[in-house]
C-alpha cells in the first residue's frame, strides 16, 4: 500500500510560513510522500519560492512539486524550480519520477498543464493566430504529459497537474471560466496509460472529485477546496496497476 498526501494552491509568502508547518511535522507517520498541484506561491518570485521551501522541505518523506499560473506571474518559472530544485524538491514538467517507497514503485508524471475547455464546450485550433497558440500550448503540455506517463514502469502511477483535466472537478466555480481552468485534452493524456490517480488544484470554489471518461479517479486537492494541510489517499499497488481505497 502507498500513501500519498496531497494539496494544491497554497500561495506561500513570507506571511504564510509556519502555518503549514505544524500538520507537515506529522507527515511520515501518515504519507510516504507529499504531492503539491501548483500554485506554491503567490507571485512566482524566487523570495517567494524560498519560502515554499522554508515551509514545505524537510518533511521527512520526498515531495513531488508541478508549478501553477500564480508560480508563472512574475516571469521568474525557471528560477523558482531552480531554487526548489536545490532544496531538494521534485520539480516536474512534462517530465515523470519514479520513488521507491517501502518496496512499492510509485511512478507520478507531472505538469502545469492549460485551459482550452471541454467536451462540447472547447477551444479549437483554428482562426487567429492567438487562438491557434492558446490551443497549441494545451496541446503540448498534453502531449508531454501523457508521453511522461506512459513512460513509468511502476506499480502505481499519478498524474500531477495544476489545471484540471476534468469539468467536475470543476463544479462550483462559474461555467464562463471553465475554459481557463482545464481542458479535456489533459484527461486524454491520463487515460492514455495504466494511471491510478490523477490530482490537480487551480478551482479554488471548486468540488473535490471526478472521474475521467477512461475511469482514473480524479481528485481537486486546491487548499480551499480541502480545507487543510493536506489529503491522504492510499493506493493498493498490483502489478502496473493500482485502486485508490480511501480519501
Amino acid at each position: 500500500m502507498i500513501r500519498i498526501a496531497a494539496v494544491g494552491d497554497v500561495h506561500v509568502d513570507k506571511d504564510v510560513v509556519g502555518r503549514y508547518r505544524p500538520a507537515l511535522e506529522k507527515l511520515p507517520d501518515v504519507a510516504d510522500a507529499l504531492l503539491v498541484a501548483g500554485d506554491l506561491t503567490r507571485h512566482g518570485t524566487v523570495e517567494e519560492a524560498a519560502c515554499f521551501a522554508t515551509e514545505f522541505g524537510r518533511v521527512g518523506v520526498p515531495v513531488v512539486v508541478v508549478l501553477g499560473n500564480h508560480d508563472h506571474q512574475s516571469d521568474q518559472e525557471d528560477e523558482v524550480a531552480q531554487v526548489l530544485t536545490d532544496r531538494g524538491f521534485i520539480v516536474l514538467e512534462g517530465t515523470g519520477t519514479v520513488l521507491e517507497l517501502h518496496g512499492h514503485r510509485l511512478g507520478v508524471a507531472g505538469a502545469k498543464g492549460f485551459g482550452g475547455g471541454f467536451a462540447g464546450a472547447c477551444a479549437s485550433n483554428f482562426g487567429e493566430r492567438e487562438m491557434k497558440a492558446f490551443v497549441n500550448t494545451t496541446e503540448v503540455v498534453s502531449a508531454s504529459l501523457g508521453e511522461a506517463l506512459r513512460g513509468l514502469e511502476c506499480d502505481a502511477l499519478v498524474a500531477l497537474t495544476h489545471y484540471a483535466p476534468v469539468p467536475e472537478t470543476l463544479v462550483g466555480e462559474p461555467l464562463e471560466i471553465y475554459p481557463f481552468l482545464g481542458s479535456y485534452q489533459l484527461a486524454r493524456a491520463i487515460d492514455s496509460a495504466h494511471t491510478s490517480l490523477a490530482l490537480h488544484g487551480h478551482a479554488h470554489h471548486g468540488s473535490e472529485r471526478g472521474r475521467t471518461p477512461g475511469g482514473v479517479p480524479v481528485r481537486n486537492v486546491a487548499h480551499p477546496v480541502i480545507k487543510q494541510a493536506y489529503n491522504v489517499y492510499q493506493l493498493l499497488s498490483e502489478g502496473t496497476d493500482a485502486e485508490l481505497v480511501t480519501a
